[in-house]
């Protein structure tokens, strides 16, 4: 019996010392969203689920109408147009929108920003992930940023959904301290 609560004694500390030395997969990101003048519009936080990356957006500011809001493939937000995010990550290297089929990672339903500007809402993606070790994750070399354009999706018209211009941008970051909260 000693030999078996040995045995089990080693095997758990085994199990905790692989826990301690291999790196935790991020589990939450944020984004601190700023419009083309580098004002402050806006945070997304991102939350790994079962179901995909859980979105949340707060958003103040921001002009009202029906807006796309896009993942883009590079992790760089350089006013004033935005380009340097580059186009909307893919990483499966599909044709773009939801009509067409199943689109870009990084599509997401259109937003609906009310006249005061304001907007708390919640999305989830899951075409996304939080994972590094995944080929869909956001944490890829580039970096990834979160877009909001000028315009609606149509959600078919590849490569961007004739959205317009880029109005707001956030990069993608591991810094857990921030989430849900804007950075001083």
């Amino acid at each position: 019996m000693s030999i078996l609560k040995c045995a089990r004694t080693v095997s758990v500390t085994a199990l905790l010392a692989t826990a301690l030395v291999r790196p935790a997969a991020a589990q939450s990101a944020n984004a601190l969203l700023r419009d083309t003048n580098r004002q402050d519009v806006g945070t997304v936080s991102l939350l790994q689920t079962s179901a995909g990356v859980l979105l949340k957006l707060s958003l103040k500011g921001m002009p009202p109408g029906e807006h796309a809001v896009h993942v883009h493939a590079v992790g760089k937000c350089e006013p004033p147009s935005f380009d340097s995010a580059g186009p909307h990550f893919n990483p499966g290297n599909t044709h773009h929108g939801i009509v067409a089929g199943p689109g870009h990672a990084g599509d997401m339903p259109n937003l609906h920003i009310p006249p005061s500007g304001s907007l708390e809402v919640e999305l989830v993606n899951a075409a996304i992930t939080i994972d590094m070790a995944k080929p869909n994750s956001v944490f890829h070399p580039d970096g990834t940023a979160v877009v909001i354009h000028g315009g609606k999706d149509d959600y078919m018209t590849d490569p961007a959904g004739n959205s317009g211009n880029r109005i707001a941008c956030g990069v993608i970051s591991q810094d857990p301290t921030t989430v849900g909260r804007t950075a001083q």
